[in-house]
């Protein structure tokens, strides 16, 4: 399968008014960033049935009193996802993804929750399996890392897209670590998009069961269009949300603006899901640009 070219349209129209309106922004852009951390480690813990809630998280990250006893192992977990991704908006341009890459940023995630495991690969006789998948013995994983990185990296015909959608099928199907892989994976997708220009993105726990659903599509059949579909909704929504403010619009919640406009609530929200329209989520809220041009029933639903 193969990201359509609509959707391929759509994101080079996107990237092109980003690029523009970025120019001499960059402190707005880190600023979003780092409003946004809370938000992506929140989701990404919660996809891997994390307790913590999106305030607990934001608490947790502030050094701030959290009311309810959590786990000290989710309050590292919240803190060390949080310093991964502050870390991959500072070197992901310096170098391609690599073994060594890898192993760091899982080092940075897992250190101090279990440094017996922390930045390496599962040893001998350390299995693993998720739900039904039972992951490949730990003697291949070294070889099939390498496999899955060099076909990355040497596919230069491929849309960038269904690269990093193949590479996050391959990682998770090889789960190469006994802890933290879709953690470390969803990782790397922001860490690839971004040396492709591209913000990186929250794969949310709302959306888990289409992103569960892809890892089956992919085992069962190899097919690979439903993480493209997951990768790139989310991306639009990233790139939606940042153009919105570098353009300096006023944002307004979505179901506001669909009754300043006198639109259908529900249609508004089916647009938004479906990123036909420049609406974004901030703490799971469905917000967009006060000044957007709504067309209605002539909106075009892919």
């Amino acid at each position: 399968m193969a990201t359509t070219k609509p959707i391929k349209n759509r994101i080079q129209a996107l990237k092109a008014e980003f690029d523009t309106l970025r120019k001499g922004k960059d402190s707005l852009l880190v600023i979003i960033d780092e409003a946004e951390v809370p938000e992506n480690v929140y989701n990404s813990n919660a996809i891997e049935n994390s307790t913590l809630t999106l305030k607990e998280t934001e608490k947790i990250l502030l050094d701030m009193e959290v009311v309810r006893n959590v786990s000290l192992r989710e309050v590292f977990e919240a803190r060390n996802l949080a310093r991964v991704i502050g870390y991959l908006r500072t070197k992901s341009q310096e170098t391609e993804i690599t073994r060594e890459v890898v192993l760091l940023l899982h080092q940075m995630l897992i250190g101090g929750v279990d440094d017996k495991i922390a930045g390496r690969f599962r040893r001998p006789g350390e299995y693993v399996r998720v739900g039904t998948h039972v992951a490949p013995s730990p003697e291949h994983i070294e070889r099939m890392i390498e496999s899955i990185i060099t076909e990355y990296t040497s596919d230069l015909s491929a849309y960038f897209l269904d690269k990093i959608a193949k590479f996050h099928l391959d990682f998770e199907t090889i789960h190469p670590f006994c802890d933290g892989n879709g953690r470390i994976g969803r990782v790397l997708i922001s860490y690839q998009l971004q040396r492709f220009g591209f913000p990186m993105i929250i794969i949310r726990d709302r959306e888990k069961k289409e992103y569960y659903q892809s890892f089956e599509d992919y085992r069962d059949d190899k097919n690979t269009k439903t993480m493209e579909k997951v990768v790139s909704l989310a991306l639009m929504e990233s790139l939606h949300k940042r153009i919105t403010y570098l353009k300096g619009d006023k944002v307004i919640r979505l179901s506001e603006y669909a009754k300043k406009r006198g639109a259908s609530a529900p249609a508004v929200t089916n647009a938004a899901r479906r990123q036909n329209i420049s609406a974004f989520r901030e703490k799971g809220v469905w917000k967009i640009g006060e000044s957007f041009e709504y067309k209605g029933a002539s909106e075009k639903l892919k």
